[in-house]
């Protein structure tokens, strides 16, 4: 039987940031702005997101996993860009997403993700004509031999913060999820924006990392993944005597000169069964400095 082929993307960041009126300037969305303006236009845009993405959709991947920060202020016009570029990837079934923290910049745009975006985010069990709402999440969406479970750390925050949460609710609801998925047979993918394990600034951090952690050890995953960082990395959480990876890309539009590294995306093939699962994992992007899209990683995570 052949691999199931997920590939993974995260914080494009879709520009340019579109006109808006003062009063939606006012507050948080200004100072973004302002780093708009002042740096990421400059080291993310098209010219590097679409050759990879082009190299992405040539590489015929079996399901599309977006965690998160389609957006940077949460503007409502930029919900529309990011329900186009999502569509540029595929259909409905076959491209997932979950929010970042950009994606709820300001709480006046608390579900404008899941106004504009729902056929992407809907779980199997949503009926087509149920409003979503944050209690939509986790969701899951089996494909395959796969259970992509989509969880949300985005919540409104004041200036300068970008930091996540998912709360006791979310959590209980995704170790029951992940039990079931494991009776099930199927191999857990765990779509998340902030990364559960690291350490990084206060300002930047998954509020409750550490009860996060915790659910995940004791239900238990094949796979988690994970954006914010703009970095790519490899974490593990253990679990019932093996480590689970968790695994972050950089920005998918970012510069070959970025700093955190310049674009990129990831493939996993993942075969085998319960017990004897395999995954391959292929990193395909820019180094830093070059402006061709290749092969740069392979490793088997288990």
């Amino acid at each position: 039987m052949e691999p199931f082929v997920l590939a993974h993307l995260s914080d494009p960041h879709l520009g340019p940031i579109p006109e808006a009126r003062l009063s939606e300037l006012l507050g948080k969305r200004f100072f973004g702005m302002m780093n708009w303006i002042g740096a990421r236009r400059r080291n993310f845009g098209a010219a590097t997101l679409t050759p990879l993405l082009n190299d992405l959709l040539a590489q015929g991947a079996d399901h599309i996993a977006v965690t998160g920060d389609l957006v940077n202020v949460s503007l409502p016009a930029e919900f529309d860009t990011g329900a186009t570029f999502l569509s540029s990837l595929g259909a409905p079934q076959d491209v997932t997403v979950i929010p970042g923290n950009h994606d709820t910049y300001v709480r006046s745009a608390l579900t404008y993700h899941l106004d504009h975006w729902a056929p992407f985010l809907s779980g199997d069990d949503t009926h087509p004509n149920t409003p979503l709402d944050v209690d939509a999440f986790p969701f899951v969406r089996r494909r395959g031999p796969v259970a992509l479970v989509g969880v949300s750390t985005a919540i409104p925050t004041a200036a300068f913060l970008a930091s996540g949460k998912v709360g006791r609710k979310q959590r209980e609801r995704l170790r029951a999820i992940l039990t079931g998925l494991e009776g099930e047979g199927l191999f857990r993918v765990v779509l998340i924006h902030h990364p559960p394990v690291g350490e990084r600034a206060f300002h930047r951090d998954l509020r409750d990392a550490s009860a996060v952690r915790e659910v995940l050890a004791e239900a238990g995953a094949e796979l988690v993944l994970h954006g914010h960082d703009h970095r790519a990395s490899i974490g593990a959480i253990a679990s019932g005597g093996r480590d689970i990876p968790v695994i972050g890309v950089p920005s998918a539009s970012a510069g070959p000169e970025d700093g955190r590294g310049p674009g990129r995306y990831n493939l996993y093939r993942i075969s085998g069964a319960p017990g004897d699962w395999h995954c391959l994992m292929e990193s395909r992007g820019y180094e830093p400095g070059e402006t061709d899209v290749r092969p740069r990683e392979s490793r088997r995570l288990f």
